[in-house]
């Protein structure tokens, strides 16, 4: 990491107060950035908006990164060169001139109820590991959870006895989410016969655990996601989709919502909306198929 970017990390962390991974993406981004314009021969300094577009196009040439990626990467480095006229090292901010790309907001993916049915039954629950897998997604499609949330999750955050969970959002925001009677059977199940298992010599804090006893990252929870749903059929490997499900399947019985809104987190119900949306889409399929005249 460069005296700027470590710097700039300062500067987000001590001033801006942002969160954790939020600094994390910034980082990220400005990093492939500044290692883009060395190799280039270029500073940070005289880079253009020229520079900025052609570090762009090659990271969708390689990576093949799609709209949302470009333009939370464009953000990125907006903050960062926002960061050096503060520290007057350099006059003006490039990517200004680089046009935003037009975000096209398509309807999120969800299972049905038998697809998280067949994606839960894949697991092998016959190990600690799947023991660990069956009981952390269980809580991610009964509470709604970002997988963030589910990585982050300690064992003092669970309520068993109560049926609840205690969730820390984006911004450390606090939320109480019920727990599904699957979710409370197979959380006990786990922290009895499996998390113990797993512990080393550290004690760890967190719910779930990796290999090394330690809790399990968000790319671990991603990667056991992802061959779960792989060998389950399904045409979706984000482990997201599952609180998209949890949402839709909610509104879809009769939920309010208001309360998905507070289930969820979500700061503004608009975000909470995109769901109805999917009701919609139902709808409308139904009346296309059975109507006389769909």
């Amino acid at each position: 990491m460069t005296p700027l970017i470590r710097g700039f990390e300062d500067y987000l962390r001590v001033e801006k107060r942002l969160a954790p991974l939020t600094i994390e993406t910034y980082l990220r981004e400005c990093t492939l950035y500044d290692e883009y314009l060395s190799a280039c021969g270029i500073s940070v300094q005289a880079a253009s908006a020229s520079d900025i577009i052609n570090f762009m196009a090659e990271r969708q040439e390689k990576e093949l990164i799609d709209r949302s990626t470009i333009a939370k990467s464009l953000s990125s480095l907006s903050a960062f060169h926002r960061y050096l006229i503060d520290e007057e090292v350099r006059a003006d901010n490039p990517v200004r001139l680089v046009d935003m790309p037009k975000l096209i907001r398509g309807l999120p993916t969800v299972f049905a109820e038998d697809e998280v049915n067949d994606l839960l039954s894949e697991i092998n629950t016959t190990n600690p590991y799947g023991l660990r897998d069956r009981a952390m997604f269980e809580l991610i499609y009964s509470c709604g959870l970002r997988i963030s949330e589910a990585a982050d999750m300690t064992v003092g955050q669970i309520f068993l006895d109560e049926r609840i969970a205690r969730v820390y959002g984006k911004g450390g925001k606090e939320r109480y989410v019920p727990l599904g009677e699957e979710a409370v059977y197979w959380l006990r199940v786990y922290l009895s016969d499996g998390r113990m298992k797993l512990l080393k010599t550290v004690k760890a804090p967190h719910l779930f655990l990796n290999n090394r006893g330690l809790g399990i990252s968000r790319k671990g929870i991603w990667k056991r996601f992802k061959s779960i749903a792989e060998a389950a059929g399904l045409n979706s490997t984000k482990v997201h989709a599952l609180r998209h499900s949890f949402a839709t399947h909610l509104l879809r019985g009769g939920a309010d919502l208001r309360a998905v809104q507070e289930l969820l987190g979500h700061a503004d119900i608009s975000t909470t909306q995109i769901y109805t949306h999917l009701d919609n889409e139902d709808l409308k399929k139904s009346h296309k198929d059975y109507h006389p005249r769909g």
